[in-house]
C-alpha cells in the first residue's frame, strides 16, 4: 500500500497521521500548534518534497500561515504575516479558510479568508497578495455572513487553465473568473436559497463546499445549505441531485481522485438538528453523477451518532485504491482504504475536527 500522510485540524492543534506500506497507521497524539484553531490544512505534493501548509488562530497572536517541508519535524513561520489585508482596505484578518495549491501553476497557492477574501502566493505559501478585484467586486456591500461567519471557503482551479478560478463563499455563493482574478462574476443559476425572500438571487446562497469531478473538469458538486447540485458546464449552471439522500442539508462533498461521477457526502438532519442523518454515521456516495447514493457505514458505529462533519472534514487521497477520511465534531476520525467500501477508527476523543487533509508521500 502507499506511503499516506493524514493532517487533521482540530480547535486545539494539528494532529498527524502515517500508514506504511504495510497498511498499519500511527497516529500521534501529540498536537502541533497546541491550543490553536487550525481551520484549513494543505498538503502540496508538486515540488521536490511535500510542504504541509497550515493555517492557524491563536486566541493570544491571532491568524498565521505556517509551513514545514519535513512531513512535520519543523515548522517554519514567516517573519512577517503571510495573510495579511493592505491597510487601504481596513480590513484584519480573522482565519484562513482555505489553503489550496494550484492545479495549473506549480509554486502558486490560494489562500481564502474570513473577512470572504481570495489571496495569491507565488512562493508555496510563504507570501500572499490580496486578489483585489473579488475584494472590490460591486456584489459585496450586500454579502451576508453565513452562521460561521463570512469566509471564502472553497478554491478551485482548473488544470487546463490556469486562468480559470472558481471561489465559494459563506453566505454569496459561487463566482469564477476567467482571466486569472481580473474580474468575477456570480454563478449560481439553480441553486436555491431557501432563506431568502427571492430563493433564486444571482447572489446570496449559503453554499457550503464545492468538489471537481476527476474525468470530466467541466462537471462540479456542490453541497449547499439545503440542497445538492451538480454542474456540467463549469459552474455556469447547477442541476439538484438530492432526490435519492435521506436529507439534503449538510456541509462536505469530496469527488474521488480518479474515478469519474463519482463523490461523496455527509449528510446532517437539517439546519436546526445538526446531527448526521437519521443519528447514522454513514458517508454517502454516487457512482452516476448524483443519479444515486448509497450509504457506507461498514465498520462504522451502528448505534446512534451525533458527530457532524464539517466542511472540509472530509476528503480523499490520491493512493489506487483511493483513501476516504473523515472527522467529526465529537473528535472521532475515520478511514477508509478501500473507496469507502469499509472504515477504521484512527482516533477518538480528539478536539471538535475542522479539516482533514490526506496525500500519498512515499
Amino acid at each position: 500500500m502507499a506511503d499516506v500522510l493524514l493532517a487533521v485540524g482540530t480547535n486545539k492543534g494539528l494532529f498527524l497521521a502515517r500508514r506504511g506500506s504495510g497498511g498499519d497507521w500511527e497516529f500521534d497524539p501529540d498536537p502541533h500548534f497546541n491550543a490553536q484553531a487550525v481551520y484549513s490544512v494543505a498538503l502540496d505534493t508538486r515540488g521536490p518534497a511535500p510542504r504541509i501548509l497550515v493555517g492557524g488562530v491563536s486566541s493570544h497572536w491571532g491568524p498565521s500561515v505556517f509551513h514545514s517541508d519535513d512531513l512535520g519535524r519543523t515548522w517554519t513561520e514567516p517573519a512577517s504575516p503571510a495573510v495579511r489585508f493592505p491597510e487601504d482596505t481596513g480590513a484584519s484578518l480573522e482565519r484562513v479558510w482555505q489553503l489550496h495549491p494550484s492545479a495549473a501553476e506549480p509554486g502558486v497557492v490560494y489562500a481564502g479568508t474570513e473577512p470572504a477574501a481570495l489571496f495569491r502566493s507565488e512562493d508555496r505559501g510563504e507570501s500572499f497578495t490580496l486578489v483585489r478585484p473579488l475584494w472590490e467586486h460591486p456584489t459585496r456591500s450586500r454579502w451576508a455572513p453565513g452562521g460561521g461567519g463570512e469566509g471564502l471557503h472553497t478554491i478551485l482551479t482548473d488544470v487546463r487553465d490556469a486562468a480559470a478560478l472558481t471561489v465559494a463563499v459563506s453566505a454569496a455563493g459561487v463566482f469564477r473568473s476567467a482571466d486569472g482574478g481580473a474580474s468575477w462574476s456570480p454563478s449560481n443559476s439553480g441553486v436555491s436559497a431557501v432563506f431568502l425572500p427571492d430563493p433564486d438571487p444571482e447572489f446570496g446562497q449559503c453554499v457550503h463546499k464545492i468538489s471537481r469531478d476527476a474525468a470530466d473538469p467541466e462537471r462540479l458538486y456542490l453541497q449547499n445549505h439545503w440542497g445538492v447540485y451538480r454542474s456540467d458546464d463549469g459552474g455556469g449552471s447547477w442541476t439538484d441531485i438530492g432526490d435519492d439522500l435521506p436529507t439534503t442539508f449538510g456541509f462536505a462533498v469530496a469527488a474521488h481522485p480518479r474515478r469519474g461521477d463519482t463523490a461523496y457526502l455527509f449528510p446532517v438532519n437539517a439546519d436546526s438538528d445538526r446531527v448526521p442523518a437519521g443519528r447514522r454515521l454513514r458517508v454517502f456516495r454516487t457512482s452516476d453523477g448524483g443519479g444515486s447514493w448509497e450509504p457506507l457505514s461498514a465498520g462504522l458505529p451502528d448505534e446512534d451518532h451525533y458527530g457532524v462533519v464539517l466542511r472540509d472534514a472530509l476528503c480523499t487521497d490520491d493512493a489506487d485504491p483511493a483513501g476516504v477520511y473523515f472527522g467529526t465534531r465529537n473528535g472521532e476520525v475515520y478511514a477508509s482504504a478501500d473507496e469507502g467500501e469499509s472504515w477504521r477508527q484512527l482516533a477518538a476523543h480528539l478536539p471538535d475536527v475542522l479539516c482533514v487533509r490526506a496525500a500519498v508521500v512515499g
